[in-house]
């Protein structure tokens, strides 16, 4: 399938966020088809560009995941010249992208007021720390902070320590990704229903709080604040991790009356369902530390391999925890080509996870690595706004591109 014949094909993404949020909303557009510029300060670039703990040949391994499918062009916003030639860029635009702190882009002369004048189509997606209004709004705001108020943090972990993370940035991920679902309901309303543009503001505290299921209700309706639980859920067994021979963990689910049944006879002990400890749900949940050490000293025996095939011949939901290794050997993500590998002009091939959600006649594809910086410079300032390569040369000199 060529671009062209992508979903968003035609649409065009102005992309002015950096480090994750914005990128990552980018991104998602990206994969569907749409033609995503990604503006960076010239020599500099998204600070992404250098993230990463762990390197291939001094190069970030996370940029070429978060810029996939983008176009890198170069523009100071805060030279008057760089904010005029943004916005004879965002004009030709359907979707603006950022996340900077509320008031920045105002202050560039890139203000909502100013751009939807412009271009009255536009829709602007505006992440932020905390939205665009309210008390809290000029604060700066990273994805940890929001997971903290958003009510992600205490919730996470062991109720005899404090709080701790879950692993990777979720919280600006769910906020991109909120700002791309945002993005799409415009585009429909705009282009379906004779709508004009409008701006998408996603706060990443709130983006956190629209996961936490009926914490709010819980609480006001009953006075019960959820707390840590670590690896169960209460009143619920078993659903634990349980230890393999081999060091590894694997999560049973066993937990409905029938499967429980199923789980007590495939580990050899058929008259734990007719015990009244474990004869119900309800009593389950009361046992549950029994409970579990007694299938973690089943488990404990064997390795995960042997667990796993004992659980799926009986039916009983299983699967080991995994790493980033276990997903690369695995035939069912090969199956449904869950990691794709990818040309880099610097690495190499890399693998790198594939587009979600998978459409079936339209899907999305990772057709490139992140850009290098200012890559498509000629192309953008060139070909769509019709600047002379002579001016582009003073343009550079200048440090406006």
């Amino acid at each position: 399938m060529t671009v062209a014949e992508r979903p968003l094909a035609g649409v065009r993404v102005i992309e002015m966020g950096v480090l994750l949020a914005g990128p990552f909303c980018g991104q998602l557009l990206a994969d569907f088809g749409a033609e995503v510029i990604k503006v960076e300060a010239p020599g500099v670039g998204d600070p992404m560009r250098a993230w990463g703990q762990h390197r291939k040949d001094g190069r970030s391994l996370w940029w070429p995941v978060i810029a996939r499918n983008k176009k890198s062009i170069t523009l100071n916003l805060r030279e008057p010249e760089g904010q005029e030639i943004a916005r004879r860029l965002i004009a030709t635009a359907d979707i603006l992208v950022e996340n900077f702190r509320p008031g920045t882009l105002e202050r560039w002369g890139l203000g909502w007021d100013r751009l939807s004048e412009i271009n009255p189509k536009l829709i602007m997606v505006r992440v932020s720390g905390y939205g665009q209004t309210g008390p809290y709004s000029q604060r700066a705001g990273f994805g940890v902070i929001g997971e903290a108020m958003g009510g992600l943090r205490n919730v996470t972990g062991y109720p005899d320590r404090p709080p701790t993370r879950v692993g990777i940035s979720i919280g600006d991920s769910l906020a991109a990704t909120f700002g791309a679902l945002g993005a799409l309901v415009a585009l429909h309303h705009r282009d379906v229903n004779g709508g004009r543009g409008q701006v998408v503001d996603v706060g990443i505290y709130e983006a956190v709080l629209a996961m936490m299921e009926s914490t709010i209700p819980e609480y006001a309706l009953t006075g019960y604040i959820r707390g840590r639980t670590g690896s169960t859920i209460p009143g619920v067994a078993p659903s634990n991790i349980y230890p393999t021979k081999d060091g590894d963990y694997v999560l049973i689910a066993g937990n409905a009356d029938n499967v429980f049944r199923r789980l007590s006879e495939a580990i050899g002990h058929p008259e734990w369902p007719d015990d009244p400890r474990f004869a119900t749900h309800q009593a389950r949940g009361e046992h549950m530390e029994e409970l579990d050490g007694m299938i973690a000293d089943w488990t404990r025996q064997r390795s995960a391999e042997e667990i796993l095939t004992t659980m799926h011949e009986a039916g009983v939901p299983a699967g080991k925890v995994y790493t980033a290794k276990d997903m690369m050997e695995d035939p069912q993500f090969a199956a449904r080509e869950n990691i794709v590998w990818v040309e880099d002009p610097e690495i190499g091939p890399i693998p790198m996870q594939n587009v979600v959600p998978r459409l079936s006649e339209t899907p999305g594809a990772v057709r490139s690595t992140g850009p290098a910086l200012g890559q498509h410079n000629a192309e953008i300032y060139g070909d769509l706004l019709g600047i002379s390569p002579e001016e582009q040369a003073s343009l550079q000199e200048r440090g406006v591109i």
